[in-house]
């Protein structure tokens, strides 16, 4: 009897084991950097001349029990730019950071957050809301609704006048901050190579229908 006791209770270990090992194995935290949009990276740039110190941004979402926390840091860019920061449907890059051709829109796009490069040319943000693996919007007025993930991010040029010398009209302004008179795209992440999903998206599982594993 003590035996199978001991067999029984081994068994159980090994199961709540393998429980516990497939729980510990989804991702709670991703780092990752956005691509400047190459046709304005001269209007980004804090030094459009040195290749070494091109203007970055990296991310950092931690996920959480309610909402989960991101955190981004510019760095290397024109001081005093402002940009809106949004998270997005699709990138206009592709995984290796080259512009989409024909191109395509960002589709669904959700306003997050202003960012203010001080006047070394660096600047932080953080918010907090649903981000990792679940962020998502939905067209109530669709039969049925559909809900649309967001799981790429990037930001837009505040002011129009701030990308002139790289060929954007300000005549034409892009919706992309609260007044809906905003400059064109800045700086975007980048779909992942197998999946197709954008960083957001941190346990992807083609199982699921939105490919993420919420």
């Amino acid at each position: 009897m003590s035996k199978l006791i001991l067999l029984i209770g081994a068994v159980a270990l090994t199961a709540i084991a393998a429980v516990t090992a497939v729980a510990s194995s989804s991702t709670d935290v991703k780092t990752f950097n956005l691509a400047a949009n190459p046709k304005f990276v001269k209007c980004l740039a804090k030094f459009p001349t040195d290749p070494s110190r091109p203007p970055s941004a990296t991310v950092e979402v931690r996920k959480g029990d309610l909402n989960d926390h991101l955190a981004l840091h510019l760095r290397n860019v024109k001081p005093g730019l402002g940009f809106d920061l949004f998270t997005l449907q699709r990138s206009t890059l592709d995984s290796a950071g080259k512009v989409i051709s024909p191109a395509q829109s960002v589709g669904l796009a959700w306003y997050q957050s202003d960012i203010q490069a001080d006047d070394n040319g660096n600047g932080d943000v953080e918010i907090r809301t649903i981000l990792a693996d679940q962020i998502f919007g939905v067209n109530a007025d669709q039969v049925p609704a559909n809900p649309i993930n967001t799981f790429n991010l990037g930001f837009w040029f505040n002011n129009p006048q701030n990308a002139v010398d790289c060929g954007f009209d300000p005549t034409h302004p892009t919706p992309f901050n609260g007044e809906h008179n905003a400059g064109p795209l800045a700086m975007i992440s980048v779909p992942d190579a197998k999946t197709g999903l954008g960083p957001l998206c941190l346990n992807p599982d083609a199982g699921q229908p939105s490919g993420c594993n919420p």
